[in-house]
């Protein structure tokens, strides 16, 4: 359990700083950090799994490229979902997924 809440605390401090670094991307509060990595959390255990096995065609012929779309997709979403939560663009929406998805990679290597 405290292991979930650590994941959960690192990944909003994580959403939070990478939205100071990115002009396109907007985070109103900590506690709209910890909604959107909640949220964000949910939307990628439910929804990208079936994302995923229905665009399976296109993601075998851009091999494994349109799963990056697909993460900027539930990005917007959540955008749309949480308020204070903003991203101006589908692009932000792709180079925050891309940075969130490094940093969180990193975290999670040193943390073992």
């Amino acid at each position: 359990m405290l292991n979930i809440l650590l994941n959960w605390l690192t990944s909003a401090i994580i959403i939070l700083v990478i939205s100071y670094i990115l002009p396109g991307v907007l985070v109103t509060s900590f506690f709209v950090a910890l909604v959107v990595a909640l949220v964000l959390g949910l939307v990628n255990a439910i929804l990208k799994p079936i994302a995923i096995f229905l665009t399976l065609p296109i993601t075998l012929l851009t091999l494994g490229l349109f799963t990056f779309v697909i993460e900027a997709l539930l990005i917007l979403l959540t955008a749309k979902i949480v308020p204070g939560f903003y991203v101006s663009s589908f692009w932000w929406a792709l180079l925050f997924g891309l940075a969130l998805s490094v940093v969180n990679m990193l975290f999670r290597n040193q943390s073992h």
